[in-house]
């Protein structure tokens, strides 16, 4: 590889001993006037001759006589092919076109979209696509996207947990703006901390994601992109609502404090303090709490110097209460008195981002990442104690550049991660300090055709995890118009943090054993696996309007992974895999545009996931095999020189049967068959834009009131030694109705 990038470096050096072109390239803008292009790409075509144009839209490029095809490009204008047959100065000018190879999937404002150059597999889901239902927190801001799963870990704490390709989000990178945000202590119920109309927009990559964010996605990545001070209204009000008694505030103040300098308030509350027992088992449906999230961002900006940054500043108060509707925490806490929980989060971020790109060479650019969180959790779970402080500190530098020309990049930095860990679970203290430092290096090809590559490779050293390399590889293929054929492989590595990604497990009388000794997290051995994947999307007409259809198949194979083991019901063990485990994921999707502002998407998938557990080889617990998902969406006409249509939408999930996991040692009262049954929910919301600065909206959760009717084994004996709360496979509230209304000053 490295007498590879060593040619395609001296290339360009060689060939000044030779004939050159040089020339300049320019845009023509509405006001007529000719600007010089800077950052375009100038090649030979079949050769690996090429510049980018300076600040001032020049270059200078080498000339052979058997060089007759002289190509000039820049993302978002029309690729032009020169035919040159002797040196000379070449003056020409690039027109903008809009006709760019990306699709919308919901159409008039690009609410969905998928790239067909990408070489990763990646969605993108814009702030107008959250909108379509009530989203209020990341975790509810899946409902309307096919590729990530949605439900229940217990029915306890109302916790949602997601899962992508058929595994929980322990093995999915989050981060929040390319920094590592939901890991360690926050896990668990992370996701429900942070705001949805704090989001700009979500990209979700499937497969192995880049080197450059770290080396333990195995699953995929999701990015949350937050709002920027200066793009963002300012003043942005969101008032919710719900049939349960869940209120919500949400609201964002921006202002320009200098030419440079703009700030951002975004300030987040929720409360719900009803009880509900619909199910009349003498437990709380779904926990009372109050949530107070704060956040200041600051961004500087200079163009002329090529500067961008941010800072953000959070403080977060989190409070759950659940259990038995009798339960007074005053009183029974940690008592048989009644059965009840309680889980206290506070939380601290600082988070820094630096951008420099240079002027002179826009194509060199340097980018800093620091993040600083301190996560402390006072929990307990009736007779369990679960506590845990999570300090966690993450830097990333990035350099960007080019070899030759600009269908060769080039990213390569260090990282370095620390993580302390102090917790306290089963009467016992786990504390553990984890450090990790890190250099990557990716390339990326892209021949502005039919081709694009990106190939990285990093290497780390950890304290505990040891000194190991992981390699990604993307590539997409373009073989026919609107097509993309990519395929991906990548290897993923992480401790397990056992106790903070499985708190379902305290609301339990389980005993909790950890089987292994000799590692060096818990006793155990870091997780391994490895990620293959193909992809194939081909967008067509269909009735004269646009469509596209996508074809997914992944696969995760662990080398070694920590098995949480629900087979006996008396236990829940945690040891290293001796075997098998793998995770395939099969997905069909279909978006078609079935009239004017008419949008429908479909998806089935199929996941077969298996572990090699010490009973033997087992489907894991709770997985459908199959899923069936519908989106509809539709917006009324608008008028000229208005802004106040309706928007309607509907949502439809269908889930298969899920195994649960063993039950035959229980008494015959409290024994479950093997499987559930399956469940459909539907889900809609419509929306009235009075103005572009008022609309009101209108929505219903599960509208079929698709209940699980018990979904507490032992509910009336809570301390007996059946009791359990982790068989949840569908809804357990039912039916929900929420209204609210969105105010905005540009």
């Amino acid at each position: 590889m490295k007498y590879i990038i060593y040619i395609l470096i001296m290339l360009p050096v060689l060939a000044f001993s030779q004939d050159k072109i040089e020339g300049i390239v320019t845009e023509a803008t509405s006001d007529d006037k000719i600007y010089p292009l800077a950052g375009a790409n100038v090649f030979w075509l079949d050769t690996s001759v090429g510049t980018v144009t300076d600040i001032d839209g020049k270059f200078s490029i080498p000339y052979q006589p058997s060089y007759t095809k002289l190509v000039i490009s820049f993302v978002g204008f029309k690729t032009d092919t020169l035919t040159i047959t002797e040196p000379k100065f070449i003056k020409h000018l690039l027109e903008a076109t809009s006709d760019l190879d990306e699709i919308t999937l919901t159409a008039r404002k690009q609410a969905t979209s998928r790239s067909y150059l990408s070489s990763q597999n990646i969605t993108t889901v814009s702030s107008a696509e959250l909108l379509k239902a009530a989203c209020c927190n990341l975790s509810e801001s899946f409902e309307t996207n096919p590729s990530i799963d949605v439900n229940f870990s217990d029915a306890v704490t109302g916790t949602r947990q997601i899962k992508m390709l058929g595994l929980t989000s322990k093995y999915i990178l989050i981060t929040t703006e390319n920094i590592p945000s939901i890991r360690g202590a926050s896990q668990a119920y992370g996701l429900s901390f942070i705001p949805g109309t704090w989001v700009e927009s979500i990209q979700i990559t499937k497969g192995a994601g880049s080197v450059v964010n770290g080396f333990e996605s195995i699953a995929g990545q999701i990015n949350a992109e937050l709002q920027k001070p200066t793009t963002d209204d300012k003043f942005f009000l969101n008032l919710y609502g719900a049939s349960s008694e869940r209120l919500e505030l949400n609201t964002h103040f921006n202002t320009k404090v200098s030419d440079k300098w703009s700030t951002g308030i975004y300030l987040h509350g929720n409360t719900h303090q009803k009880e509900h027992d619909v199910n009349h088992d003498g437990f709380l449906d779904m926990p009372l709490y109050n949530q107070i999230n704060v956040m200041n961002r600051w961004q500087y900006t200079n163009p002329e110097k090529g500067l961008v940054s941010f800072i953000n500043v959070r403080y977060l108060n989190d409070s759950k209460q659940s259990g038995q509707l009798d339960f007074n925490p005053d009183t029974d806490r940690l008592t048989t008195n009644a059965w009840g929980s309680e889980i206290d989060t506070e939380r601290f971020e600082l988070s820094t981002k630096f951008g420099y790109v240079n002027p002179e060479v826009p194509w060199q650019s340097l980018g800093v990442q620091f993040a600083f969180s301190n996560h402390n959790q006072n929990s307990y779970f009736g007779l369990n104690t679960y506590d845990i402080n999570h300090n966690s500190v993450y830097s990333n530098v990035i350099y960007n550049s080019i070899i030759s020309d600009s269908r060769h990049k080039i990213k390569t930095g260090l990282g370095f991660t620390y993580d302390h860990y102090d917790e306290n679970a089963l009467n016992t203290t786990f504390e553990r300090s984890e450090r990790s430092a890190g250099a990557f290096f990716e390339y990326a090809y892209d021949d502005l055709d039919k081709l694009t590559v990106t190939a990285g490779l990093r290497f780390d050293t950890h304290n505990l995890l040891g000194e190991f390399i992981t390699p990604r590889l993307h590539a997409r293929y373009t073989p026919w118009e609107k097509s993309a054929f990519r395929a991906s492989i990548g290897r993923g590595k992480r401790s397990a943090n056992i106790f903070a990604e499985n708190q379902n497990m305290f609301a339990t009388s389980r005993s909790i054993n950890i089987l292994n000794s000799n590692g060096n997290i818990y006793g155990l051995d870091p997780e391994i696996a490895w990620n293959y994947g193909v992809s194939y999307l081909q967008g067509f007409n269909l009735f004269g309007r646009k469509a596209d259809i996508t074809f997914d198949f992944y696969r995760t194979d662990f080398q070694n992974q920590v098995v949480v083991d629900w087979e006996n019901p008396q236990e829940v063990n945690f040891y290293n895999l001796e075997g098998d485990s793998f995770a395939n994921s099969f997905q069909v999707e279909l978006n078609y545009n079935v009239f004017e502002n008419f949008d429908f998407r479909t998806a089935y998938k199929y996941y077969d996931v298996q572990t090699d557990y010490t009973s033997g080889r087992q489907t894991k617990p709770l997985i459908p095999k199959h899923r069936f998902f519908a989106n509809a969406s539709y917006e009324t006409h608008v008028k000229e020189g208005k802004a106040n249509p309706w928007k309607f939408d509907v949502t439809y999930n269908w889930l298969s049967e899920q195994r649960f996991a063993s039950t035959s040692a229980n008494p015959i009262a409290l024994r479950l068959p093997d499987e559930s049954p399956t469940v459909g929910t539907l889900n809609a919301q419509v929306t009235k834009v009075f103005s572009p600065k008022f609309e009101v909206y209108l929505g219903g959760e599960n509208i079929t009131n698709v209940r699980q009717s018990n979904p507490i084994l032992g509910a009336d004996d809570p301390f007996g030694s059946n009791f359990d709360t982790t068989f949840v496979y569908g809804p357990i509230f039912g039916s929900m109705y929420y209204a609210g209304l969105r105010y905005k000053i540009k």
